[in-house]
């Protein structure tokens, strides 16, 4: 059985892709879509915090091959990470109804009838030095998250089925110092905490959110655990993005775990409750192997035993690119696993999943064969039934 998945999985990933999804009651994806600011920026220029609404507005290439990526695979529920949060009549609606409800390369347009957005941490201004270089800059490395601009780097999710709004969980403002044995990273040329105490009491531990969005598949409900974790690059010795990176993985695992200390943006206390379905999606931004393995990071989810880990979304592509055993599994081209769709060992069967990265023979090359084309993440995805 394990063979037949992987040799269907790999037939989906190199574009024999299906209009309807007939295996599964439930397709999930996540897709890092790199549809931020500093996508459409030249090279020199400022970066317009208006830059993403220009471009939707403009019928642009790259975004018109996201679209088609989607088409193709057809996911009933997706994460976009990297795309900006804007007023929603400017982005996601106008990449909803102008990209995906219109025929790209005479693909099935596809409908999202419901969608959420809501504010995240990049560019959210402080009145810190974060990042240490002795200039109080408000945005990018002195924000809650970096960003250019209030709202870059966002995430956005679209539905087939109802989200329930009401109860839906995000978590933007839960602080860095109220997760309980924290890593603060440590100046090396000082040997004092990176962060002042002033710094520590108000800095924000997501980099952009994290949200539990439970979705209603008719009569079944699952939550889709959805975050982008900052990159653990970026910084110095003092290693302060590894360090969240691996705090904000940790918050997932903590949440699914139910731990009492998380509380959310309304104030409600504690994480998910006990033999609930859930899908942990985004780009994690962290590799249980390879050159830029984090393994500590990973093993918090890889590990858990309420994750189901039993099926690795794989590609031709990838293996096809890069010369290791494991290039397989990658989904981005800096040579890394870096996505997740991770189901909950309860409730939820896995039957199929893949990554979307054709081989370079093959016709669908052109929608990945670089930045410009999409984006520098695959899609990846999983065929589950809800049970």
């Amino acid at each position: 059985m394990k063979n037949a998945l992987l040799t269907s999985s790999i037939a989906l990933a190199v574009g024999l892709f299906a209009n309807n999804v007939s295996a599964a009651d439930l397709r999930v994806a996540t897709f890092n879509v790199s549809m931020d600011a500093t996508n459409y920026a030249k090279k020199g220029e400022a970066i317009d915090k208006d830059a993403l609404s220009k471009a939707l507005a403009s019928n642009h290439q790259q975004i018109r091959n996201i679209a088609e990526i989607i088409q193709r695979v057809r996911p009933d529920v997706i994460l976009l990470n990297e795309f900006d949060y804007i007023d929603a009549d400017k982005g996601i609606n106008v990449f909803r109804k102008n990209y995906l409800q219109v025929s790209q390369n005479k693909q099935v347009a596809i409908d999202y009838p419901y969608y959420f957005i809501a504010p995240v941490n990049t560019g959210l201004p402080t009145e810190f030095d974060l990042d240490n270089d002795g200039v109080k800059g408000h945005y990018k490395g002195d924000a809650h998250g970096f960003g250019f601009f209030e709202g870059h780097y966002a995430m956005a999710v679209l539905s087939r089925y109802p989200i329930d709004l009401d109860k839906a969980r995000t978590l933007q403002t839960f602080k860095y110092k109220d997760m309980p044995n924290a890593q603060m990273p440590t100046d090396p040329k000082t040997g004092k905490d990176w962060y002042s105490a002033e710094e520590w009491q108000a800095i924000h531990l997501s980099s952009k959110s994290f949200w539990d969005l439970p979705i209603d598949v008719k009569g079944k409900t699952f939550h889709l655990l959805a975050s982008h974790p900052t990159p653990p690059v970026f910084d110095g010795d003092e290693d302060r993005n590894g360090k969240r990176n691996h705090d904000e993985v940790r918050l997932v695992a903590d949440y699914i775990n139910n731990a009492n200390y998380i509380y959310d943006d309304k104030g409600q206390k504690g994480g998910l409750k006990p033999n609930s379905r859930f899908v942990i999606v985004g780009d994690l931004n962290a590799a249980p192997e390879g050159g830029k393995a984090r393994p500590n990071t990973t093993d918090q989810i890889l590990k858990n035993p309420l994750v189901n880990t039993s099926f690795t979304p794989t590609s031709k592509g990838a293996k096809e690119s890069y010369k290791e055993d494991y290039a397989k599994n990658y989904t981005a081209y800096w040579q890394a696993r870096a996505d997740y769709v991770l189901p909950s060992n309860y409730g939820i069967e896995i039957n199929d999943g893949g990554v979307f990265w054709p081989q370079k023979n093959s016709e669908l090359f052109r929608l990945i064969k670089d930045r410009n084309a999409s984006s520098d993440h695959r899609m990846v995805w999983l065929d589950i039934s809800l049970k």
